[in-house]
């Protein structure tokens, strides 16, 4: 095994044994980022020069002007692969920090849980049970005592209703022979004769038979 070979193994088994962190790992990427991000300016301002430079000699300076244009084209092609690079770096960076908000997540999930665990240690179910049935029972003892309490109380229930109608039928008639009193007593009754009853219809009706009985004995 090669010297080189083995340095990358001894690197590498060092790397696993100290493991870096989430977090080391996502500020390590994003100054990576950082990075490449200027050499991407650094080219794209290259290649602007590179163009002016081939734009300015042109067909006089023909050699310098093909010259600047190669120079232009490796400049792209480095952007070409920074871009990539970069691309490749932010979907490593995103992975990392949803693995680290996960991991954070659950690991706060799992202390909840062991508090959950901790607070229900101290609870009996059959000591739950029995202290919902005290307050049910003791909430339809304190709904009994609010019906007895709003339930009116009285002597008003021992007398018939009928008797107390019958009482204020007669207080009634009372009250008004005593108004016809203060008003000077009942109305005199008329002296004059009343109008004779009208015939009875049912003597005109007989007059009228006759008068129809002598029609048709005359027609025959």
């Amino acid at each position: 095994m090669s010297k080189i070979s083995k340095f990358f193994k001894v690197g590498s088994t060092s790397s696993k044994n100290r493991g870096p962190t989430p977090q080391e790992a996502i500020h390590k990427l994003r100054e990576t980022e950082e990075m490449l991000t200027k050499k991407q300016e650094y080219l794209e301002n290259r290649i602007q020069q590179e163009l002016a430079t081939a734009k300015k000699h042109g067909t006089k300076n023909k050699r310098a002007a093909l010259q600047a244009l190669k120079r232009k084209k490796r400049f792209e092609q480095q952007l070409a692969q920074i871009d990539g690079t970069i691309s490749t770096i932010e979907f490593q960076r995103e992975a990392l920090e949803n693995a680290n908000t996960n991991t954070e997540v659950l690991k706060n999930m799992g202390y909840a849980a062991k508090a959950i665990k901790g607070a229900h240690e101290n609870m009996d179910l059959d000591k739950i049970d029995s202290l919902m049935q005290d307050i049910t029972e003791q909430q339809e003892v304190a709904q009994e005592i609010s019906d007895a309490i709003s339930r009116p109380v009285g002597f008003g229930d021992q007398y018939d209703e009928d008797e107390l109608l019958a009482e204020l039928e007669e207080l009634e008639q009372e009250e008004l022979d005593q108004n016809l009193v203060s008003m000077g007593g009942l109305p005199s009754v008329p002296s004059a004769s009343l109008p004779s009853r009208p015939a009875s219809k049912k003597k005109v009706d007989v007059n009228d038979d006759l008068d129809m009985e002598q029609l048709a004995a005359w027609a025959t």
